[in-house]
Parts: C-alpha cells; structure tokens; sequence
C-alpha cells in the first residue's frame, strides 16, 4: 500500500518549503511534488523606479545572498545602457562575489547540510586519539594537513556535547533524526565533522568581513553602482587589501584542511549512494556561466565558471532567448511560457486540494506552489554548484577538469558519483577549492593595477541619452546556480522586471507538460528506511541548498492587509 509523506516546512533553508512524496510498499518514493508557501512581488515593487535604483531594492529578494541579487540588478541596467565597467571594479565585484561563495558553500555543508550525513549523538562514543587519525586519514586523501589534529580539541568538543545531552538540550542539534539507520559515519568520524561544524560557526565571520571590506557592509552591500563601484578609498589603501587576503588565506586553509576532507570522508563512506545514482534526478544542467577575467564588455569576456547547457549529456551554447517561465501548475495568473522581457507576475491562488484525516494537501492536478516553472528551450534543467561542474567538464575547460579530476582521483571515484546527491555535495566543495585558489590570484591582480597608479572605480554616461527606451540582463552564476535579472525601461523608468533565480529552476513544480521540476525528479526512486524519519528526503533536498525566500515572499492567503509602506522616492536631503 502507498503512502503519502508530508514534510512541512523542509528546515535548515531560507524560506518555506513544502515536499509531499508518495512511497510504495518497499519504501521507494515513487512521486514527489515541490511547493513554495510564500509569495515574492519584488518585481511589482520595481515597476516605475529609477532603474538607477532597482540593485537597492531587488538585493532585498534575499538576506543570504544580497549581494548577487544586487549585482545582477545593476549589471542589468549596466547591459541596457552599454556601459562597460573599468578593470578595478570588475576585480572588486568578483572578490565580492567570491567571498559570498565561500562563506555560502561552507555555512551550506557545514550548518544547513552536514547534519544529514552527521549523526551527532554517535560523536559522544568516539575515541579523540581515533578521531585524529581519521582527520589524518582524510585531509591525506585531499592532499593537505589537517586542520584540527589534536585529541585535546576533540575531547573539548566531545564534552561539550556531553554537557549539552546531561541538561537535557541538545541546543542547535536537537530534534534531528539520531540514530537513524541511513547514518554511515563512523563515531570518530561524527566527531570530527561536528568539531568542524562548531569552528566554522566562527570562522563565517572572516568571510563576511572580506564581503564588507569592499562592499560597506554585510548583509545588503552599497558600493555597486551602475558603471563600477564606489570603494575608492579602500582601493587607495594597501592596508584594505592586504586585510583581505590575510582573511581569505585563513578561510581558504579550513577549506583545504576540514571542508575537502570531510567532503571525502563522506562521500567515501555513502558512496554506494553515489554510485547507484541515489538523489541524480533529471541529469539536465544548465550554467549561465560567471566571473568575468577579461575587461572587453558584457558577455564578451573569458568566464571563470563557462556558460552552457548539458542536454542527455551533450553540450550546448546558452542563448538567454530560450529562457521561459510557465505557471501552469504556479499560483499565478498566465496561458503560456514567457521570456522574462514579456513575464508577468499576477497571482492567483486557488489553494490546496482535499484534506485526509485533518491534513490539507497539495491541489496536485492544479496548482500547487508559489514558484513558477522555467524551462530553457522547452527542457527542465538543474542549475547550481553541480551543473556548473559538469557543464565545464563536458565543455573541456581545463581548470574545472583539472579540480574535477582531482577530487575524483583522489576518491579513486568514476566521474559517474557526480550524478547523486553526494555528487551535488561534492561539486560545491571542488567549486570551492577552485574559487579560493583563483581569487589569491585576484586580490594580487588588484593590489599591482592600484599600486601602478590606476584607481579608476567608474565609467562616466550620460543618463539622459541612454535610459529613454532601453531593456538589458544581468546574468551570473550565483552560489545556488544561475541568475538572471531581466529589465525593461521606458521614458528613463522601469517598465518591466523579473528575476529567475536559482532556487526558482530547482524547486519549480512541474510544467505545462507536467514534467517535473530538480527537486521533484531528485527524490524519485530514493529509499526511505523510516517514512516517520524522511532523513533521505531532507538529504536530497538540502544538497541543491535552497533558498526559497529569493523565489517568494509573504501573501497572507485570506486577503488580510499584513501592511503598507509608501516610500518617496523623490524628495531631495
């Protein structure tokens, strides 16, 4: 007999999702469905704005990733005016967006995803002097020391969890699914992966001050303009820049020394799951391609991460024109896929279906989420850290084959794992070690363009004669996978914007031709040992690191006002 699974809200993301699965009488899910329980009308808000204006308020779609959103926004109106930003400020946007990247992938492994590999309870009956040979073990096999290999330290952790279990609170880890017969990790093991876990909760902090260094503040940085960047100041201080790279080393050494060889630790110790494909889904990727490295205009330059797309395992050339979005089964108002110039955003929600035994479920057969559905060329495609990876290694860049090859050298692994959920994890740790090394080779770059007498942030235009009648996109390939910010400006305002972001190609609910969305084709097949302890499902889905909040916000379902706010956007100080 099949049963139908419930899991509401999926925690440890941004934002409220809903997944509902249906498992047979083996415990294999056999149907899945995705569903975003907030509504997102930033768009509506930016109708009529400045387009000056749109990266201050489109960064508010999220309050992880700010900084993407705000670059794409103004790169955006950059592309409708045609303006090319000097060589400083395209070395400053990166390191901005670096330092999200790695501050991102590693609170992602570490406090949103680890968990579902790591059982912290069995990390009370490990050995310390046993668990420095397993960080020994692991951080050999990535090739470097490791980063903790002390039994003392180890033995401190061990009794801070004792203390914690002794009061009867588990604190940050409690409720999880302990015990849990899909936790693989050795008790040496647990214990080193939560002794990571606890020191990367302070060391996030030196990559969200490399992020303010150069962009004011974190979160919602200010010093991303249309034509360069505002941060002179710090570009005339060797001192700015030099604090930068003292930050990123640190922060690169727990990348080498405890993310990598964890990523191995677990991917070796689940790698049945990674071989049998458990968690691959609809093996289409799709990269917009990010990191410009070339000053030669939008779109022009060499990209550090490629743009393309993998259809059944060819590559394509991405065309932006081929990106849709269709709301057949998305509580919004709408007859047909739309390119984002032509999108719309008018809601229409019809609510859930039938209710069984007190339990309101998803209207399935309608429809069933607040985020829409985009396709790329009439075909669903993942996006994100997995889909960039297998997009440069079918393209044949050499740096992405190269840490590729490595990491699967060094799990002595086929290049098949990838296509899993440990694959997914695995790839945003390789994109990690990737991005860490270049970026070294970035804030070199900066400091000897600054110290040969070149401090030019801005690119002067004539707002005037460019905004009258313009349109543009801001594509890049942020944390979670490609973003892309479409603009539409008419007598010098904005007459039409839409966002399409990463966790809006993963997390959509299925199309006009009722084919699934990544996240829904990612969990048919899994076998769940407890369907009162969906371990597997909070495995799967947290490996794509969703963020539903940049889909989607707040709609109260009654029609209640939740609030007004007027703002005026042309009074002078």
């Amino acid at each position: 007999m099949k049963k139908h699974i419930v899991v509401d809200p999926i925690t440890r993301i941004e934002g409220h999702l809903r997944i509902e699965a249906i498992i047979d009488e083996n415990n294999t899910i056999v149907d899945a469905y995705s569903s975003s329980t907030m509504f997102r009308g930033i768009e509506e808000i930016l109708k009529g704005r400045d387009p000056r204006d749109c990266g201050l308020l489109a960064m508010r779609i999220c309050g992880v990733c700010t900084g993407t959103h705000y670059q794409r926004s103004i790169e955006a109106v950059e592309n409708a005016f045609n303006v090319t930003i000097p060589k400083n400020a395209r070395i400053v946007r990166n390191l901005i967006q670096g330092a999200l990247y790695l501050h991102d992938h590693v609170v992602h492994f570490y406090h949103l995803h680890a968990l579902d590999w790591v059982d912290i309870t069995k990390a009370l009956e490990a050995d310390p002097q046993k668990a420095v040979e397993e960080a020994k073990k692991w951080a050999k096999v990535a090739g470097t020391t490791p980063w903790v290999a002390d039994s003392a330290k180890f033995g401190e952790i061990q009794e801070r969890l004792k203390k914690f279990v002794k009061q009867g609170r588990l604190g940050i880890f409690a409720k999880g699914y302990w015990g849990n017969p899909h936790y693989k990790l050795t008790p040496e093991q647990n214990l080193v992966a939560v002794t990571h876990y606890l020191q990367a909760l302070d060391l996030q902090r030196d990559a969200a001050k490399m992020m303010a260094i150069f962009g004011g503040k974190n979160p919602h940085p200010q010093s991303i303009v249309v034509g360069g960047v505002t941060c002179v100041q710090d570009l005339k201080n060797p001192a700015r820049i030099a604090l930068y790279k003292d930050l990123l080393k640190t922060f690169r050494a727990f990348i080498k020394g405890a993310y990598l060889p964890d990523i191995y630790m677990a991917g070796t110790m689940y790698g049945d799951e990674a071989l049998d494909g458990t968690g691959a889904g609809l093996k289409n990727y799709m990269a917009y391609g990010g990191f410009r490295l070339q000053d030669n205009g939008f779109y022009k330059s060499e990209l550090l991460f490629p743009s393309g797309v993998v259809i059944d395992g060819k590559y394509k050339e991405f065309d932006q024109e081929k990106v849709k979005e269709d709301v057949t089964h998305a509580w919004y108002r709408g007859s047909k896929p739309l390119h984002p110039f032509e999108g719309e955003t008018i809601p229409e929600y019809t609510g859930f279906g039938k209710k069984v035994d007190g339990i309101a479920y998803l209207d399935t057969q309608g429809k069933y989420s607040w985020i829409k559905s985009p396709i790329y060329d009439d075909e669903r495609v993942e996006v994100g850290p997995l889909a960039r990876m297998v997009v440069g290694y079918v393209k044949g860049d050499k740096r992405i084959g190269e840490y590729v090859g490595k990491f699967l050298k060094n799990a002595n692994l086929p290049a098949k794992v990838l296509y899993s959920t440990v694959g997914r994890t695995a790839a945003r740790a390789i994109e990690t070690e990737m991005l860490a090394d270049i970026m070294m080779e970035w804030v070199d770059e900066l400091a000897a363009n600054t110290a040969a007498g070149d401090l030019s942030t801005w690119t002067e235009f004539d707002f005037d004669k460019v905004s009258k009648d313009a349109e543009g996109y801001g594509l890049e390939e942020a944390p979670r996978g490609a973003l892309g910010h479409w603009v539409k400006i008419k007598d010098g305002k904005v007459e039409n914007y839409q966002a399409v972001v990463p966790s809006t190609w993963n997390a959509a609910p299925r199309d006009y031709k009722n084919r699934m969305g990544a996240y829904e084709a990612s969990l048919i097949g899994t076998k769940v040992a407890k369907p009162d302890e969906p371990l597997e499902i909070l495995r799967t889905i947290h490996s794509f690191d969703p963020c539903i909040a940049c889909a989607v916000h707040i709609v109260d379902t009654k029609g209640k006002s939740l609030g007004e706010f007027k703002v005026n956007t042309s009074c002078s100080i």
